[in-house]
């Protein structure tokens, strides 16, 4: 009998094998962080450069001191040869390391300083200038202690005929010591240096960024229900103080939009009653009386039912150019055809003319439907509210095309002609719920207009009024 396979359990990896540690992207930071990490490297870039070029230069300038001793040391002794003085035993600085020696034009050492008498020539391989000046350079490799190198001077003295070469070496042990000294303390203090540097600017951009987290605090705690408020600004007119103003000024926008809206829906819903509360009482009446002849009624029910329906599609209408950006009016309209299209459809009621006037050629760039719309919307006012004559003209001027609507109706007084203009506004005596109107027509003319980058008014001082629409022409 077999014994059944046993499954083995899956070995478990260790949690941290293979697992990468991912460090944070330097966008990823805090504001605070990344001005910090960027000023402590800049700042620790331009101490190390600093650091540099002071080694340089302290190595430069104990090499150019060794030098000078050097050469006036080969010039005073070149200076007794010349005037034929005895040869002396050559001083050695009190440390040992300096070297003395005078050759003769065999190679042969005819006097030295103490501490290497007795040695042959060190540095013969480094020949004098012609020019008689000393001249200065390095000796690497000399076996005398343990100094290696020198800086060797070397210049030319006694007679012609029996030339000598002066030499003086001067050690650079010492200034190499002196360096790897500066070297090692600036090793310890320049990253003691960075450290307090970047703890500095920690601090200072933290103050620098109190401001700014104020701000955001309070803009944190406005809600939709509040945008009256405001943010609190820094005393000092800085960069700041200009922040917190543009948010003052974005929450001032907000708050008037969202109180816009709110009226907005407040009068919807206030002129949307009406017309259904007639619905309504017309059908519990029916209802309540199933017997009788409501025949008589249904003219009437239907007019509050396109009543309705209009007010729906303007509302609709209203809300697509809410919600259509600016930057998606990108198609070419011929305005002429589509005003001759609109004065051919319109619905002209008895003892109304509409007057075709002169229509010249215009382009704009937009939506045919929306300005359809708004063309349609202005004729559909003036036929209104005109007695006898409505003319309308289409031309071009300034880059702009010029639509005009002219009605030789009441007109409208020069304190209403941009209240006029406004959604849900209705006019007394003419201008009334009575004519039919929902009182949204010229709210979307101008909010139609707006959109296309033009503008509409009320012109004119003549009896009626004259309604004139304005958009770029097309390039």
């Amino acid at each position: 009998m077999e014994t059944p396979a046993v499954p083995l359990a899956p070995r478990r990896v260790p949690a941290t094998s293979g697992t990468r540690v991912r460090l944070p992207h330097w966008r990823g930071l805090g504001l605070r962080i990344r001005l910090t990490l960027a000023a402590t490297l800049v700042t620790a870039l331009g101490l190390f450069l600093a650091g540099a070029l002071l080694v340089v230069s302290q190595h430069a300038s104990l090499i150019r001191s060794l030098d000078d001793s050097a050469r006036q040391r080969a010039l005073i002794i070149a200076a007794d040869l010349d005037k034929g003085r005895a040869v002396r035993p050559l001083p050695a600085s009190g440390t040992g390391d300096d070297v003395t020696q005078i050759v003769d034009h065999r190679g042969r050492v005819i006097a030295a300083s103490g501490n290497v008498t007795g040695e042959p020539a060190l540095f013969r391989t480094l020949k004098p200038d012609p020019g008689g000046e000393p001249s200065v350079r390095t000796a690497d490799g000399v076996p005398l202690g343990d100094q290696g190198t020198y800086r060797v001077a070397t210049v030319s003295a006694g007679s012609t005929h029996a030339p000598k070469t002066v030499y003086v070496g001067l050690a650079t042990a010492q200034a190499d010591h002196s360096v790897d000294e500066l070297v090692a303390e600036l090793a310890v203090g320049l990253p003691v240096l960075t450290a307090l540097l970047a703890a500095a600017g920690w601090h200072i951009t933290g103050r620098a960024l109190v401001p700014v987290e104020r701000l955001r605090r309070q803009a944190a705690e406005i809600t939709a229900t509040d945008l009256h408020r405001r943010l609190d600004l820094p005393p000092a007119a800085d960069e700041m103080r200009r922040l917190g103003a543009t948010l003052n000024d974005l929450l001032a926008r907000l708050d008037e939009a969202t109180a816009h809206q709110r009226q907005f829906v407040a009068d919807a819903a206030h002129e949307l009653r009406s017309p259904v509360a007639a619905v309504r009482a017309e059908l519990e009446t029916a209802a309540r009386h199933p017997r009788t002849d409501f025949s008589a009624r249904l003219p009437d029910l239907l007019e509050e039912t396109v009543r309705l329906g209009r007010l729906i599609d303007d509302l609709v209408r209203l809300a697509r150019l809410d919600a259509t950006p600016a930057t998606a009016l990108t198609a070419d309209v011929d305005l002429d055809d589509l005003v001759r299209a609109e004065v051919g459809r319109l619905h002209v009621r008895p003892g109304v003319a509409v007057v075709r006037g002169r229509i010249r050629p215009a382009r704009v760039r937009g939506d045919a439907d929306a300005l359809s719309r708004a063309v349609r919307n202005l004729l559909d006012n003036a036929v209104r509210y005109a007695r006898h004559r409505v003319e309308v003209t289409l031309d071009t001027a300034r880059e702009e095309a010029v639509l005009s609507v002219q009605d030789d109706g009441a007109g409208i007084a020069p304190v209403d002609r941009e209240r006029v203009f406004e959604r849900f506004t209705r006019l007394d005596d003419a201008r009334s719920r009575d004519v039919g109107g929902s009182g949204l027509g010229l709210a979307i003319v101008r909010d139609v207009t707006t959109h296309h980058g033009g503008r509409v008014a009320v012109e004119g001082d003549g009896p009626g009024a004259r309604l004139v629409l304005r958009l770029p022409l097309a390039m």
